[in-house]
């Protein structure tokens, strides 16, 4: 039975799988290659000024406190959030400067003031004048007790986030820790956290580089401050062999040899994608940072930037708006616009100025319903010719339904029969013994250690056959009973 119902199940499964159509529409898929949204959202624009606050003390003349302040800028370009709070990374030349900024403005109030020719620079000039001359000098760095200059400088840096409408005035932050290199990661953290509970969109960090020359990357950043005039923009590269001694970073080289990729980046670096998020093509993670300029241009790997993090104690980690995005965005990759509509509208409750969640909603509800929405694609119908599935599925029940059936009456019929089967009458040549005619023989050694050994001494054939007087059942030599009706073997 167990085997008959086993084959059945068997057969009704082998017609199932035979008769499925070989291809299904998938639930869901994992992100395609190549995407920059995870990132993008996250893509800022840094712009970092000097501010110098000067006071010339004149008493050439008539005493005189001449107060003068500058910003002088310092650099612009391109930087990533990774924490929501608004935790920036950047590069170092960005947004410190080496320039000394208390020389530079000695040398502007003395020039504007005095009306003398000065370079405006971060040099020590001389002046023809001797007392003039005297005077630029003590005002010059450091300051000692006869100076005639009290200078204050302060690095101010903007984060202008990629939001709509643009944000015109960004919010503050300061520099948290440098690398030792005008290329080197820095990490910048906010004067003001984040507004709300959920904070900013961050950037996935990858946790390694692809090792293979010609690896596909993208670069996304601003060349100038966010707006509709100026949104994000992404650039293909491809990265090229390990680096050079003496190079920081990883070079590019198109593998085709149809464009010269350090000459491009180069020239997008000096325009503000200079520090911008190097998107690696495997799964939508940050990998490094563009560094470089003029017709040249490399990247610093991810390990650089974790590393700066660590020593500035920030923790790069995502948040609620994260997470509510990726997953309208696999939705959105994969077709399935429906579903993703709603996803995009939750992120936009969250954040509501998040430029590519908008975007992407758009085209989420223009395709809704559409021929390329597979959320709401019907099953396509059987192609002609082809053998309809529900003669296979009525063949296997029935076969099964047989196999049960016969498996039972089979049951049935032996059950019967044992249960109508006279009482098997008992075999005079095997009569009933309960071993009562067995002896042990126990020798002894010179030893004397007893040695058990069962040995056969009495048999029926050596006594006389006795069968019982009151039912005739044969009976053992030594039975005083009978063992089938009980009555005494001697009366």
């Amino acid at each position: 039975m167990a085997r008959l119902t086993a084959l059945a199940g068997g057969v009704v499964a082998a017609l199932v799988l035979l008769t499925l159509p070989a291809t299904r529409p998938a639930a869901a898929h994992e992100h395609p290659s190549g995407i920059t949204d995870l990132v993008t959202p996250a893509v800022v624009r840094v712009e970092a000024v000097s501010h110098v606050e000067i006071t010339l003390l004149d008493h050439i003349g008539e005493l005189k406190h001449v107060e003068r302040s500058y910003d002088v800028p310092i650099g612009s370009g391109t930087g990533t959030v990774v924490s929501p709070d608004g935790t920036v990374v950047t590069l170092k030349r960005l947004v410190e400067s080496e320039q000394d900024m208390a020389i530079y403005a000695a040398n502007r109030v003395f020039a504007e003031h005095h009306k003398v020719k000065i370079p405006l620079d971060d040099q020590r000039h001389e002046l023809s004048d001797d007392v003039l001359d005297r005077h630029l000098k003590q005002c010059y760095p450091p300051k000692t007790s006869t100076a005639t200059c009290i200078t204050k400088v302060t690095t101010k840096v903007t984060i202008f986030p990629n939001v709509s409408p643009a944000s015109t005035e960004g919010y503050q932050a300061k520099v948290a820790k440098t690398g030792d290199k005008p290329d080197s990661p820095a990490v910048l953290v906010p004067l003001t956290p984040a507004a709300g509970t959920v904070g900013m969109p961050t950037a996935p960090l990858s946790d390694k580089v692809p090792d293979q020359a010609g690896a596909p990357t993208n670069i996304a950043g601003f060349l100038g401050r966010p707006g509709p005039k100026a949104p994000h923009t992404v650039e293909i590269a491809h990265l090229g062999k390990g680096g050079v001694a003496g190079e920081a970073g990883r070079p590019f080289t198109d593998p085709d040899k149809k464009v010269d990729e350090p000459v491009k980046l180069g020239g997008l670096a000096d325009r503000g994608l200079a520090g911008a998020p190097v998107i690696g093509d495997k799964n939508g993670h940050v990998i490094g940072m563009l560094v470089g300029g003029g017709k040249t241009a490399r990247m610093i790997g991810v390990r650089e930037i974790t590393s700066v993090l660590a020593k500035a104690g920030v923790n790069a980690r995502r948040g609620t708006i994260d997470a509510a995005f990726e997953a309208a965005l696999s939705r959105y990759h994969s077709q399935y616009y429906t579903e993703a509509a709603p996803g995009f509208q939750r992120v936009l409750e969250l954040y509501p100025g998040n430029v590519v969640a908008a975007a992407l909603l758009k085209t989420s509800l223009d395709k809704r319903g559409g021929p390329e929405d597979k959320g709401t694609q019907k099953p396509l119908p059987t192609p002609a010719g082809s053998t309809p599935l529900w003669p296979f599925l009525v063949a296997a029940g029935v076969l099964f339904i047989a196999a049960g059936t016969g498996a039972y009456f089979l049951w049935r019929r032996r059950t019967h029969e044992e249960l109508t089967a006279p009482p098997r009458p008992m075999e005079a040549s095997q009569p009933f013994d309960d071993g009562i005619n067995q002896t042990v023989m126990v020798r002894r050694s010179q030893t004397f250690h007893a040695i058990p050994q069962q040995q056969q001494v009495m048999t029926a054939q050596e006594q006389s056959v006795k069968y019982c007087t009151s039912c005739g059942m044969r009976l053992g030599p030594a039975h005083r009973f009978c063992g089938y009706c009980g009555h005494p073997s001697e009366t």
